[in-house]
């Protein structure tokens, strides 16, 4: 049994023929779609792409096959080389969870071109495994979060501290970054930095911020800067 397991892991094929080709391609979609599904499991929803979950899907299988027909053709591995160096991507992923799953399905694409299917497999479960359990125990994960809380208030009220008391309460931190006026100066407009725990209650924080202001325009946003 142990000579078989080590034979799996350490074939490496140098002859294509229809038979390795395609159990090469099948078990490279089996590695696309542990990949994909761990993308679609762990990635937050407003953050989830269809297209990148079927592009993972897609990759291991295609790099696959590109190294299956270069071989050991050092001719061929140059004019593929110039064929993919003209190609141009309509976007690029933008977060860098993304560019990981990205490599990640590289990884798994070669293992399978070079034939290292068992090494690959391998490499799938145990990183798959990595990722969900993170995912779960939101490794890495803060505890606050910046937003940008914009107040309007009317022009006869003393803004100076005026929100203080509360700030303090439902804010670990928090800094006034401008003010301006609106509505031909009858309304001014404060523009607070904050970083709240996760765990606040943010309708209570509202609620007691528009019995202070007049019930007047409350806009409480992330900031851009922030990421979880």
């Amino acid at each position: 049994m142990d000579n078989i397991f080590n034979e799996i892991l350490t074939n490496v094929s140098t002859e294509m023929t229809v038979a390795s080709a395609v159990t090469t391609m099948l078990i490279a979609i089996v590695m696309g779609l542990t990949i994909a599904f761990t993308y679609f499991k762990t990635q937050e929803e407003e953050c989830f792409q269809r297209s990148m979950a079927i592009t993972l899907l897609m990759l291991p299988i295609i790099l696959s096959v590109i190294i299956l027909f270069v071989g050991s053709n050092i001719a061929r591995a140059f004019s593929l080389a110039g064929t993919l160096s003209i190609i141009r991507f309509r976007s690029a992923p933008g977060d860098p969870k993304d560019i990981g799953f990205i490599f990640f399905d590289i990884a798994a694409g070669l293992s399978c071109g070079v034939g290292l299917y068992g090494y690959g497999a391998i490499f799938v479960i145990i990183l798959c495994i990595v990722i969900i359990l993170a995912e779960k125990f939101k490794l890495f994960e803060r505890k606050t979060v910046q937003k940008i809380l914009k107040i309007t208030v009317p022009e006869d009220l003393n803004f100076e501290g005026a929100f203080d008391d509360i700030l303090n309460r439902y804010t670990k931190k928090y800094s006034l970054d401008k003010i301006k006026t609106t509505d031909l100066g009858s309304l001014f407009e404060l523009d607070y930095r904050v970083t709240m725990a996760t765990d606040n209650n943010e309708h209570e924080f509202i609620d007691e911020l528009r019995c202070r202001n007049g019930n007047l325009n409350i806009i409480l946003s992330l900031a851009r800067s922030s990421h979880n």
